[in-house]
């Protein structure tokens, strides 16, 4: 029910403001499925109607992020230190790091009357689920574990024994693909055409 509380502060604020409450977006997928890009586009489309849940996570920036603007980096004690205080919504440990979504990156977005993004593992989708709020949940595919391994091979930043830690942790979250928290399912095979299927979901089901 954190999550729930975090949100409910940031509706009032909107309805005194005469803003439209928003229904929330929870995208999960394994690394490398192309997560980050698909949202990179709903954020150009859509800048005063969308907006990221920038996460916090230990582990290091990959070239080209930006602190505060793809993950808030933080150390390990720092983020074990937030956990303890209760400032998460849902964290999890993922490929030997912790990842979390805190409670202020999620106001801060609500509180401008745009649709919250959270791109979060399937950990974090099934805490947000029990929150009873009405988020809408996509689960974004690779088209095979091949392509996959070749998308995470090709960044050029992931050691060997890392590569392998994301293909054992994507198989394991493809498991999940029968959980009944989903309420789409995309392949992302070919990203306009995939792009142009979240996008018509998330005008129809998180901006009407």
């Amino acid at each position: 029910m954190l999550f729930a509380s975090a949100l409910s502060c940031a509706t009032a604020l909107a309805e005194e403001e005469g803003q439209e409450k928003k229904r929330p977006l929870v995208i999960c997928g394994p690394s490398g499925v192309g997560k980050g890009t698909l949202i990179s586009k709903l954020l150009d489309e859509f800048p005063n109607g969308i907006g990221f849940s920038v996460s916090h996570t230990t582990r290091s920036p990959r070239p080209g992020e930006v602190n505060g603007v793809h993950y808030h980096f933080v150390s390990k004690p720092d983020m074990e230190r937030m956990i303890a205080n209760g400032e998460f919504v849902e964290y999890a440990h993922v490929h030997g790091n912790i990842y979390g979504t805190s409670k202020r990156a999620v106001s801060d977005v609500c509180e401008q009357g745009k649709v919250c993004v959270l791109d979060i593992d399937v950990q974090g989708a099934k805490l947000v689920s029990q929150a009873n709020l009405d988020a809408f949940f996509i689960f974004i595919e690779p088209p095979s574990m091949e392509a996959l391994e070749h998308r995470l091979r090709g960044r050029g930043t992931e050691t060997e024994e890392k590569i392998q830690l994301r293909l054992r942790n994507a198989s394991q979250e493809l498991a999940s693909l029968d959980l009944p928290i989903w309420d789409s399912r995309l392949v992302n095979d070919n990203l306009a055409e995939t792009y142009k299927s979240l996008r018509d979901a998330v005008v129809a089901k998180c901006m009407k």
